[in-house]
């Protein structure tokens, strides 16, 4: 039996950028009786917050043990301890770093006719810098689900970024995530980086762990996962996860 079960955020667990639903919630919180439950995702520690806990339904402290947030691809790790989300590791990209991974990606998508920020609503910006991980969301964080999945349905535009990026700055790695996202990251940072972390943090093996990923093609960022050789199942949206957690409920 399956001691850890993982999640990728958008597209398999929420609609892209929104809160979880509460079908979800709930079988997130029934789940968590049972297992230890790890989204592991690119955005940031407070998406994780609005996103996924603060959709719970009056958590227990008990149930909150047993939830970890592996942030930005897992680069960064919280748990809950003493009524609180304590930081247990972070690997922060410097600030050359950042700076370079901003310039190439603007540059890139500047020759291509995909800097949209006309677009952008007050306050939003397309590059971000999530501390150990630099993203590029097209339409910026604030844009409607619609317009977002829109944008680019077949991944082409953010595979021609992605190309372009490679000739310019091939020291780091680039993966296509979300609906309208790139993120950068240097060698080793992925999914793969964090998913070891979690081995470890959680002292359990690899075939302790079911993991849940829309984006598990090549080059997709839950693809490093499936390299791994973890079990995984793809989903192509949150109904899809909903279905197979009730059947997993189902059989316990």
């Amino acid at each position: 039996m399956k001691k850890v079960l993982a999640f990728d955020i958008d597209q398999t667990l929420n609609v892209a950028k929104t809160p979880i639903t509460p079908e979800i919630a709930d079988l997130l919180q029934k789940c968590l009786e049972h297992f230890e439950i790890c989204p592991i995702s690119g955005q940031k520690f407070d998406q994780f917050l609005i996103q996924i806990v603060n959709q719970l339904k009056n958590p227990t402290p008990e149930q909150l043990k047993h939830l970890h947030l592996f942030v930005a691809q897992g680069t960064q790790y919280y748990r809950y301890e003493n009524g609180d989300w304590k930081q247990i590791y972070n690997y922060p990209l410097t600030d050359e770093q950042v700076a370079k991974i901003s310039q190439t990606i603007e540059q890139a998508a500047r020759e291509l006719g995909y800097w949209e920020e006309d677009k952008l609503q007050p306050g939003d910006e397309i590059i971000e810098n999530r501390l150990s991980q630099v993203t590029f969301s097209a339409l910026g964080q604030k844009a409607g689900t619609e317009a977002k999945y829109a944008w680019d349905p077949d991944h082409k535009k953010r595979e021609a970024i992605v190309a372009r990026c490679k000739e310019l700055a091939p020291e780091f790695d680039y993966e296509i995530g979300g609906t309208t996202s790139i993120n950068a990251i240097t060698p080793g940072m992925n999914k793969v980086f964090g998913m070891t972390h979690l081995l470890e943090e959680l002292n359990v093996q690899k075939e302790d762990v079911l993991y849940f990923g829309d984006m598990t093609q090549p080059g997709g960022n839950d693809y490093p996962v499936v390299q791994m050789g973890i079990d995984t199942i793809t989903v192509r949206n949150h109904e899809d996860t909903a279905f197979a957690l009730r059947g997993i409920l189902g059989v316990l």
